[in-house]
């Protein structure tokens, strides 16, 4: 598994709006999308800087996964999300080399891609995500 770039870089944020408003105001960056991943538990907004992406996440369930981390560790870096080709191999290839795999399988993720969580105990601390945008149902 190589990944082919970093994707975005995901930060928890208690205000979802205010924290648009800073990346807007301070930075100039625009939110191109706003989105609720309602089985994750978190509502997403998207912006571009060069090739990758900032995605903040604000808990739509204090008992999800970001209200948890907002909680134990207040706003801040959640997970940095790394590309690769075919997700499904790069899982079964971290989980035969002996990485913690949160996601067996990969799921829907916010801005059509599927996507699969690596566990921090195997990857020093940092929660990482893979993925690989959504195959186009037209093809």
């Amino acid at each position: 598994m190589i990944p082919t770039h970093i994707e975005h870089i995901g930060i928890a944020v208690n205000n979802l709006d205010e924290s648009i408003r800073f990346y807007e105001n301070v930075f100039g960056l625009k939110c191109y999308k706003v989105e609720v991943i309602t089985d994750q538990k978190v509502k997403t907004a998207f912006f571009m800087v060069g090739q990758t992406k900032i995605e903040l996440l604000e808990s739509t369930d204090p008992e999800g996964p970001v209200g948890k981390f907002i909680s134990n560790r207040g706003e801040g870096i959640h997970h940095l999300a790394f590309a690769v080709n075919d997700l499904e191999q790069s899982l079964k290839l971290a989980g035969e080399k002996g990485v913690k795999l949160i996601d067996k399988e990969p799921r829907t993720g916010a801005d059509n891609l599927n996507i699969a969580f690596l566990h921090p105990k195997s990857t020093a601390g940092v929660l990482i995500e893979l993925c690989e945008p959504k195959a186009d149902k037209n093809q």
